[in-house]
């Protein structure tokens, strides 16, 4: 890896650190937790593991064919994650164990989203080559 890179690397990580550090600090210190915290530490732990991965924050630059199935499976295998976590969350922080005690509707639309998504883009997907 080019040296400019691995700077890349050391700045990403330390931006994450400082980031989820400060939402930290603010729950432990303060009781209040901060969605913009959390999501930009999110963001920037995105960009740290895609520098480690690719060497670019970006992701790769010139893609080969191993590099654009590397994509493709982990694309379809982060979904699967996704999906699994969204609904683990959904049952957690509801704290009940059947669907018709849930009352976050927002969260459970979204979960319910997760099951239809990838079909209908693969639908779409395939009737651009049929």
């Amino acid at each position: 890896m080019v040296k400019s890179k691995k700077i890349i690397v050391v700045i990403t990580f330390i931006l994450f650190c400082t980031l989820a550090g400060f939402t930290i600090y603010k729950w432990v210190r303060f009781g209040t937790i901060d969605g913009g915290s959390i999501f930009f530490s999110f963001i920037s732990l995105a960009y740290f593991i895609n520098s480690i991965t690719w060497g670019d924050p970006e992701g790769p630059e010139d893609k080969d064919e191993l590099d654009k199935y590397i994509e493709t499976q982990s694309a379809k295998i982060g979904y699967f994650v996704l999906m699994i976590l969204s609904g683990s969350i959904l049952f957690i922080s509801e704290g009940v164990s059947e669907l018709n005690d849930i009352e976050n509707y927002p969260l459970l639309i979204v979960v319910c989203l997760t099951f239809v998504t990838l079909p209908i883009t693969e639908f779409i997907y395939a009737r651009k080559y049929k």
